[in-house]
């Protein structure tokens, strides 16, 4: 049985419109119109109108357009209405029908600068990112940055993660995170900072005597050398294991960046896990980890401009940076042009109209 398609998946979600009038134009066919405007560099719900409107004739090839092209103030008042936790959750049962196989999620957090309403603070939201593949697992939206402690469990709750490697920076070392990652059949990597001062200590206090066996690795390339120091021992009691649920492996990465010849820093990181890893498999971890930052947060604000969107009322916002996911989820599963940029490929697809079916899987009515 092939799996089933977005548009199955947005049919799922429970129209929030009250009957009648305000009922004329179908929800699914808003959802996919946007999802469609937005590979087309659309900025707000007016362009989506506008661009809905030059595609008519296009759109009704698959849709059914009973009642004509929704007007802005539809697709605003629709996006404003969705409850996010059904659409987040259609989202995650469409992504885990097509995910490939992965092993690392990292987990990290993105303020929408252009969200910010008045008083209202921007929205800030939590995402989980499959590393190796570069795709969006799922999101969870929080008041501000500090509220992530308590988003993260939510999130991890939500998703299959068992035999995965979760990966978090220090906002969400928090023994109760750990016991939610290991409760979920997975292993945990959490970078220790100052937050949790004690534990620090004791992270540091295991290092201190010994012997400099580890991994280097040099990192070269615009303008700057970063030499790198990798080393795990064995956690045999220096970081308790019961608060720590698991804990098994404590970390330490020291770096070196060079820019010129002038400026060097000097950074040490430390780490604990759950997971048996080796000074190869840390570094690895560690740097897979801020491909989140690179792949997904990078991703959204220079090829989608997330940062300057002015949506900002209601679940405007989150409901939005949620089809962009779905967006760049779509643009790195596709593979018909594996040489051209996410950009280039989101340009390619806004062009044409063929390409653009393509990637989405769509197929015309009968």
């Amino acid at each position: 049985m092939e799996p089933k398609t977005l548009a199955e998946h947005f049919s799922e979600i429970e129209d929030p419109r009250r009957t009648g009038f305000a009922h004329r134009h179908d929800l699914v066919e808003i959802l996919v119109i946007t999802t469609c405007a937005l590979f087309s560099e659309v900025e707000g719900f007016e362009d989506i109108a506008r661009w809905a409107r030059v595609k008519e004739s296009w759109l009704r090839r698959f849709l059914t357009l009973k009642n004509g092209i929704p007007s802005a103030d539809t697709f605003a008042r629709v996006f404003r209405l969705i409850d996010p936790k059904a659409f987040e959750s259609a989202f995650r049962a469409w992504v885990g029908s097509t995910l490939p196989s992965f092993n690392q999620v990292a987990i990290d957090g993105k303020t929408l600068r252009g969200s910010a309403d008045g008083d209202q603070s921007p929205l800030h939201m939590v995402s989980a990112f499959a590393t190796e593949i570069g795709i969006v697992l799922g999101q969870e939206a929080v008041a501000d940055k500090s509220n992530e402690i308590a988003a993260i469990p939510v999130l991890l709750e939500a998703m299959a993660i068992k035999g995965c490697l979760v990966s978090i920076d220090a906002m969400g070392c928090q023994k109760e995170i750990a016991s939610t990652i290991r409760k979920r059949h997975a292993d945990y990597l959490l970078a220790v900072k100052n937050n949790q001062r004690t534990l620090r200590s004791a992270v540091e206090d295991a290092f201190a005597d010994v012997p400099m066996d580890g991994f280097e690795h040099t990192d070269r390339g615009h303008g700057r050398v970063v030499l790198q120091h990798v080393q795990v021992i064995e956690n045999t009691g220096q970081v308790d294991s019961g608060t720590w649920v698991g804990c098994k492996r404590l970390g330490r990465i020291v770096s070196l960046r060079v820019e010129g010849e002038q400026r060097q820093v000097l950074e040490t990181r430390y780490y604990i896990s759950s997971a048996e890893l080796t000074h190869e498999q840390l570094h690895a971890a560690a740097r897979q980890h801020w491909g989140i930052e690179n792949r997904l947060h990078w991703s959204l604000d220079v090829i989608f401009r997330e940062d300057d969107a002015k949506i900002r009322k209601d679940h405007g916002p989150r409901n939005l940076a949620l089809i962009r996911k779905i967006i760049l989820n779509m643009l790195r599963q596709d593979t018909k042009w594996p040489k051209v940029s996410l950009r280039g490929r989101r340009k390619m697809a806004g062009w044409d109209d063929d390409e653009r079916m393509r990637v989405l899987g769509i197929k015309p009515l009968s």
